[in-house]
């Protein structure tokens, strides 16, 4: 059996920075992960040549909103495309099972009490609260723009 540190000792990557994802209503989507408990880091327009070769996109414009969990690290990239204009997937709101970032997971402190403070701001159960074991009690959520988020409280 071969020892795993020198494996580690290759390993280039230092950092998760954060999770980029699309929305078609920047102020909804900050609204929401602020009621969620994040907090907004800064928000800017993001254009220009330097921008559209990154992506892939000619004449890109848009706006990015950074939100945060404050004391902790992780955080999400929330961005609006001006233009080109964002393009929705067929069907709109898709499957768990669809190919692709499939959702974001948070640990919550009350996941009754988050849910409850979610709901007003568009957030809808894609299935059920379910317990798993004496462990955690576990949700999916769709919230704007169709973002899946999962929700852990741990028991006990």
């Amino acid at each position: 059996m071969s020892d795993p540190a020198p494996i580690l000792g290759d390993m280039t990557i230092q950092r998760m920075d954060n999770v980029g994802i699309v929305v078609d209503d920047l102020d909804a989507a900050v609204a929401f992960f602020t009621e969620l408990g994040m907090e907004l880091e800064g928000r800017m327009p993001i254009e220009g040549s330097w921008a559209g070769r990154v992506v892939g996109l000619d004449d890109m414009r848009s706006e990015i909103a950074m939100m945060r969990i404050p004391g902790a690290p992780g955080r999400l990239e929330l961005a609006k495309y001006h233009a080109p204009q964002a393009i929705t997937p067929q069907p709109g709101i898709t499957p768990a099972n669809t190919l692709g970032l499939h959702r974001v997971m948070f640990a919550v402190d009350d996941l009754e009490d988050t849910l409850a403070r979610l709901r007003p701001h568009g957030a809808e159960l894609v299935g059920e609260v379910t317990r798993f074991e004496d462990s955690y009690l576990l949700c999916y959520l769709r919230g704007p723009s169709g973002i899946i988020l999962a929700l852990a409280e741990q028991l006990g």
